[in-house]
């Protein structure tokens, strides 16, 4: 083995060469022309180009590659017998096409992640980087033995936890999150690697990089199955602008640039979202139950023609009778068709019939006698009389609007109380003027979906996910029927009134009952001490969850602080000072309704800070009303007043679990009235 100096030195080599290659590569990209054979074609081929170029820009801060695998001599013929290669974010070739970096999806790679001293995988040696500012600093050498002839395969003796892994887990983080390519854990490789057709549901701990993996399975996907993928499109659902924002620069930096993000509210924004409801209206509207009701009132539109069809063509009269144009709606409705569905087939089944009598009587009939047929003002008011065109905001206002209406689609389904907490106590006069709620909108996303098909994407992410009410995980669902999804999400932080009480019941919902649930109960970068102390909470908010278990310990990782009422606005400035001379990120959280008199503290003692409010912050300080905190992590996080972040709403001691466990490095708890009981034990 040569020395340690002159391995980094050929490394650092291989490094400046890789990023030569790179840049070539992006320069033979955007020396491209593009002719199309018309404007519209090279439009498309320049916005192609563009997007290859910038998935080729380099990072200077960024390693190109975070490790290297060693394949052992093998007799006969074993893959990659002897070879070896550079594991990184992207693939990066010579001029001559040879690869410099593999990309860390490539399955050449993928002992990487999932080689152990039992089961080699054929390795030799992993090799993983210390890097500094996109510099070469450090390397660390892991080696495998192959088994002896006779030697049964199994568990060996593990080598000691890679020091270089343990640093890039603890290394402190200020801004956006980042990706984890370096980091990736077996159990997390089996989620990311998941195949394309298979939904997965990750129930995921605090700290168990839930997020992240979804992520990295999205960018798996479009590496491993891209023109399904492109073709379908693929999308990225969270909670709230904060969180996108938060996770914004994750998949870019992978390489992928056209993934759409959207959170909940803007996705399913049917209609511009003015109103409130109250918890108890809210509940009701994305009770799975509404589906039933808003079914019920878009067929109940559907009724018996009145009249017949007289149809003069030439010198004869076609005549349907109603009871006819009745059997053939009521045929259509019994097939289970989308209701616009149905609507443009009664035009043409009543077109069918008047043109197998024109065929017995001897007229000669082709397809453009068919649709001619049907566009006549005869066959097109008789299916407007039977089955009216209807917009699914208009039929969701009058629903809302309409006690009648709501009544009669609504008996046996919802009682008296609960259509009267579901109506508008005051409606409005037109759909345009109403003060629509977000649970309104999800009920025009249902009324719509019931009148046409909602089309489907490849794969859709949802993060955050056991916060969705029932209507919420139909609108979803529906929007990869036909695909896969990577369902991401916590039992235990589950704050909504709604929150899914188990993921099966969740998944049954979302259309995908036979997912496959996953779980993420190893934390790696949070301390044992801050795991523990949250979980503190569990019997009481999700008894039948389990605690983290963490890889780290840190003694020093929790303070928990009381101090008089008087003296919490001096308290948190020596926090805040505190952390702010150590490196990383650092967040005050605390309940929506304080933080005006927290942010005048810290403005008063002259301490530089942000205040989250659903764009990203780039600052090292940031200042997190409570509700926005999901999803979020900070290396030192201040929690003021526990106790009023858990008496602000019903599932107050929800909201405090998902606070305390925002932290991956340090955890202040600042009080001055009591604590809540389960943290207030010894």
């Amino acid at each position: 083995m040569p020395p340690a100096s002159q391995v980094l030195a050929s490394e650092s080599a291989h490094l400046r060469s890789s990023r030569d290659y790179l840049r070539l590569m992006r320069e033979n990209v955007l020396s491209l022309k593009a002719m199309g054979g018309d404007r519209v074609s090279e439009e498309y081929l320049k916005a192609d180009l563009y997007r290859r170029a910038e998935a080729l820009q380099d990072l200077p801060d960024t390693p190109l590659f975070f490790g290297r695998i060693d394949y052992a001599e093998a007799d006969g013929d074993a893959p990659y017998s002897g070879e070896h290669f550079h594991i990184g974010r992207r693939h990066v070739h010579d001029p001559d096409g040879l690869p410099a970096v593999i990309d860390w999806r490539a399955p050449v790679s993928r002992p990487f992640y999932r080689a152990s001293q039992g089961e080699p995988q054929g390795l030799e040696l992993r090799r993983r980087f210390g890097f500094s500012a996109g510099q070469l600093t450090a390397f660390e050498d892991e080696t495998f033995r192959a088994a002896r002839p006779g030697e049964p395969a199994g568990p060996a003796a593990e080598a000691p936890a890679s020091r270089i892994l343990i640093e890039e887990i603890e290394r402190p983080r200020t801004g956006p999150m980042r990706d984890i390519v370096a980091t990736i854990q077996p159990d997390q490789d089996d989620i990311v690697r998941a195949e394309a057709e298979q939904t997965v549901c990750v129930q995921g701990a605090p700290g168990t990089g839930k997020t992240a993996v979804g992520l990295h399975r999205v960018a798996y996907l479009l590496y491993a199955h891209p023109q399904r993928m492109s073709r379908g499109g693929v999308l990225v659902v969270g909670p709230n602008k904060a969180f996108l924002a938060y996770i914004a620069g994750v998949l870019p930096a992978l390489g992928e640039l056209d993934v759409a993000q959207l959170p909940v509210t803007e996705l399913l924004a049917a209609v511009p979202v003015r109103g409130t409801d109250s918890a108890a209206a809210a509940v009701l509207k994305g009770d799975a139950r509404m589906a039933e009701v808003i079914r019920r009132a878009v067929w109940r539109h559907c009724t018996e023609p009145a009249d017949p069809i007289m149809l003069a063509r030439g010198s004869r009269r076609w005549r349907v009778p109603a009871h006819e144009v009745g059997e053939l709606a009521a045929e259509l409705r019994d097939r289970g068709v989308r209701y616009e569905t149905g609507r443009q087939l009664l035009g043409h089944r009543i077109a069918h019939v008047i043109l197998t009598r024109m065929e017995a009587a001897g007229e000669s009939c082709d397809d453009r006698t068919h649709e001619a047929v049907r566009r006549t003002k005869q066959v097109r008011d008789a299916v407007g009389q039977c089955w009216p065109r209807l917009d699914p905001v208009r039929l969701v206002f009058r629903l809302l609007a309409e006690p009648d209406l709501l009544a009669a689609a609504a008996a046996g389904v919802l009682d008296d109380a609960e259509q009267a907490a579901v109506g508008w106590p005051k409606p409005a006069r037109s759909a345009g003027s109403a003060r629509w709620s977000a649970a309104d909108a999800v009920l025009v996303d249902e009324a719509a979906d019931q009148l046409e098909r909602t089309p489907s994407l490849a794969h859709v992410v949802l993060d955050e996910a056991q916060d969705l009410s029932p209507m919420q995980c139909r609108a979803i669902g529906r929007r990869c029927s036909t695909g896969s999804a990577t369902v991401l999400g916590d039992i235990a932080q589950g704050t909504t009134p709604w929150a899914a009480g188990s993921w099966q019941q969740f998944l049954t919902h979302f259309g995908k009952g036979d997912a496959d649930l996953r779980v993420l109960d190893t934390g790696y970068r949070v301390p044992r001490q801050i795991l523990d102390y949250a979980s503190r909470l569990l019997p009481v908010i999700a008894p039948d969850m389990a605690g983290a278990r963490s890889v780290r310990q840190d003694p020093g990782a929790l303070t928990v602080q009381q101090v008089s009422e008087a003296g919490l606005g001096d308290a948190l400035v020596a926090a805040c000072r505190d952390a702010l001379g150590r490196p990383g990120s650092a967040a005050v959280i605390a309940a929506d309704d304080q933080l005006d008199d927290l942010g005048a503290a810290l403005a008063g003692a002259g301490l530089p800070h942000e205040t989250l409010d659903g764009a990203a912050v780039a600052g090292q300080l940031t200042l997190v009303p409570v509700t926005l905190a999901k999803g979020l992590e900070f290396d030192h996080v201040i929690v003021v007043e526990p106790a009023r972040i858990a008496a602000a709403e019903r599932r107050g001691l929800h909201r405090l679990y998902v606070a305390l466990t925002r932290a991956v490095s340090r955890l202040t708890v600042l009080h001055a009235a009591a604590l809540p009981d389960p943290l207030g034990q010894a």
